[in-house]
C-alpha cells in the first residue's frame, strides 16, 4: 500500500516537471517577432540535409576521381600507342628484311647463282613420286638448297606432278627449269636395261621377259594396251585390222623381235611405241629376198608378188612358221605346206590347218594354262576346229619367218612333223604323214 503511494508521488513529480518545461519553452520568444524565430530555424536543421550535402560532395569527388583516371588512361594509351608504333615499324622492317633475304636467296638458288659446282650427282626418283618427295631428294643430294622455293616454282610453272621416276644424272649448277626439264624427260636417265626379244615370243612371254629384266613394272597395263586400239591413229597397219574383237591381243605379231634398251620400270605405252616404231621401220626397210637381185621392203615385196593376203594375214602365217619350223630352210617348207593347205580343194581332206601351236593360244601349251582357264579351255585360235587362218598371229615372228611367209618354197607337201631332235619330215598324203609319225616315235 505504501509502495503504491510512493509510485504515484513519483508520477506526479514527473508531470509537474514536464508542464514546467513546456511553459518555459513557449514563453521564451514572441511568435510574431522574426528575430525570435531565427534560432528556431537554425535549431531545426535536419539530418536529411546533411545526407544530401554529403552525397553532393561525394559525387563531386567521384567525378574528379573519374576525370583523373581518364586523364591517366589517356596518357597511358598514348604511351602504349607510341610503343606499338615502334614495335610495328620494327616488325615491318624485320619482316621486310626476312622477305627480301628469302627472295634474294631463293632467286639465287633458282638461277643457280650460288651453285657454281658443276659436279654430277645421281638422283633416284621413285615411280609416281610427289613434288615433296622429289624436292627432298634434290635437297639431300645437294642439287638445290632452297626446297620451299623449288616447290613454289614447280607449282607456279605447273610442273609439280609429272615425275615418272628413275635414276637421273644431274649437275649441281643447274637452274630450276633445267632440273625440271631433265626430271620430266628421259635424256639424263641412267637406269637403262637392255632386253633381247627372241623371235617367236608371244605378247604374254614378252611381258614376262620385260618384268624379269626390270624394264616393265606394270604387266597388267602392258597387256591391256596390247589388246586395245590405243595405237591405231599412229600406225596404219594397225588401223587396217578389221577383226580386233576376235583377238586376244591385237598387237600380237607387231612387237618386232630385236634388242631394245628401256628404262627401268618404264611406262608400258613408251615400251609399246618403241616396239611398233621398230616394226614400222623394218616394214619399209629395203632388204634382200632369195631369188631377187634387188632390195625390197616387205610392203614392196607384197606388191611385187601380188599376194592375195593382207599384211596381217602374212604376219599370221609368219607367226605359225616361226612357231612350227625347226630351222631357216624348214621355215620355207612349212610356209609352203600352209599355203598349200589354205588353197587346197575340199576333196584333199585338209580343210583345216590342224596346228598344235594354235591349240592353247595365247598360252604356249596345256601346262602353261592358268588355273582360272579350267579343264575345258578352248582357244578361239585352235586350227583343229577352225577353217583357214586363226584370227591373228600367235606370236611375234622375225624377219626370216616373214620372208618365208611371203615367198614359200614350191612343193606338193600338205603335212609335216619333226622328231625329238627337230629334224623335219614332209608328206604329200595322209598315208605318208602317218608313216613319218610312226617312224619318228
Amino acid at each position: 500500500m505504501e509502495q503504491n503511494q510512493n509510485n504515484r508521488s513519483v508520477e506526479e513529480q514527473r508531470r509537474r516537471r514536464a508542464e514546467n518545461f513546456r511553459m518555459n519553452v513557449s514563453g521564451g520568444y514572441d511568435s510574431d517577432n522574426p528575430s525570435d524565430r531565427e534560432p528556431q530555424e537554425i535549431n531545426s536543421y535536419s539530418g536529411q540535409d546533411v545526407k544530401e550535402q554529403i552525397a553532393r560532395e561525394s559525387k563531386k569527388s567521384l567525378k574528379k576521381r573519374e576525370r583523373e583516371q581518364k586523364k591517366a588512361l589517356r596518357a597511358r594509351n598514348k604511351h602504349n600507342r607510341r610503343i606499338f608504333r615502334i614495335m610495328w615499324l620494327v616488325s615491318v622492317f624485320l619482316v621486310g628484311v626476312m622477305v627480301a633475304t628469302y627472295i634474294v636467296t631463293g632467286m639465287n638458288d633458282l638461277l643457280a647463282i650460288n651453285r657454281s659446282d658443276n659436279s654430277s650427282v645421281s638422283v633416284t626418283i621413285p615411280a609416281k613420286a610427289s613434288l615433296d618427295t622429289v624436292t627432298d631428294e634434290l635437297v639431300r643430294t645437294g642439287v638445290i638448297n632452297e626446297g620451299g622455293y623449288f616447290k613454289m616454282f614447280a607449282r607456279i610453272t605447273k610442273s609439280g606432278d609429272e615425275f615418272a621416276g628413275g635414276t637421273y644424272e644431274l649437275t649441281k649448277n643447274m637452274d630450276y627449269q633445267a632440273i625440271l626439264t631433265n626430271l620430266q624427260g628421259k635424256s639424263s636417265r641412267t637406269d637403262t636395261v637392255e632386253v633381247t626379244i627372241i623371235e617367236g615370243m608371244s605378247v604374254v612371254e614378252i611381258a614376262d621377259k620385260l618384268v624379269e629384266e626390270k624394264a616393265l613394272g606394270d604387266k597388267e597395263k602392258f597387256l591391256q594396251l596390247c589388246a586395245s586400239d590405243s595405237f591405231d591413229e599412229d600406225f596404219d597397219f594397225l588401223k587396217d585390222i578389221k577383226n580386233a574383237g576376235e583377238r586376244y591381243y591385237k598387237l600380237e605379231g607387231y612387237l618386232y623381235p630385236d634388242k631394245y634398251e628401256f628404262y627401268q620400270n618404264d611406262d608400258p605405252m613408251s615400251i609399246i611405241y618403241k616396239f611398233l616404231n621398230n616394226f614400222e621401220s623394218k616394214l619399209y626397210t629395203k632388204q634382200a629376198f632369195d631369188g631377187y637381185d634387188k632390195l625390197y621392203s616387205v610392203n614392196k615385196m607384197m606388191e611385187k608378188t601380188g599376194t592375195s593376203y593382207t599384211l596381217d594375214q602374212i604376219l599370221t602365217i609368219a607367226s605359225i612358221v616361226q612357231a612350227e619350223a625347226a630351222n631357216k630352210e624348214d621355215m620355207y617348207y612349212v610356209s609352203s605346206i600352209l599355203h598349200n593347205r589354205l588353197t587346197a580343194d575340199a576333196d584333199m581332206g585338209v580343210s583345216s590347218l590342224s596346228l598344235d601351236s594354235t591349240k592353247y593360244y595365247p598360252y604356249r601349251s596345256a601346262d602353261k594354262l592358268p588355273a582360272t582357264a579350267g579343264k575345258n579351255y578352248k582357244s578361239r585360235y585352235d586350227t583343229y576346229t577352225l577353217k583357214g587362218l586363226p584370227p591373228g598371229p600367235i606370236c611375234n615372228p622375225g624377219n626370216e619367218a616373214i620372208k618365208a611367209a611371203l615367198l614359200p618354197f614350191e612343193s606338193s607337201y600338205y603335212y609335216f612333223c619333226h622328231d625329238k631332235d627337230g629334224n623335219p619330215y614332209y608328206a604329200s598324203t595322209i598315208y605318208e604323214h602317218e608313216a613319218n609319225l610312226e617312224y619318228i616315235k
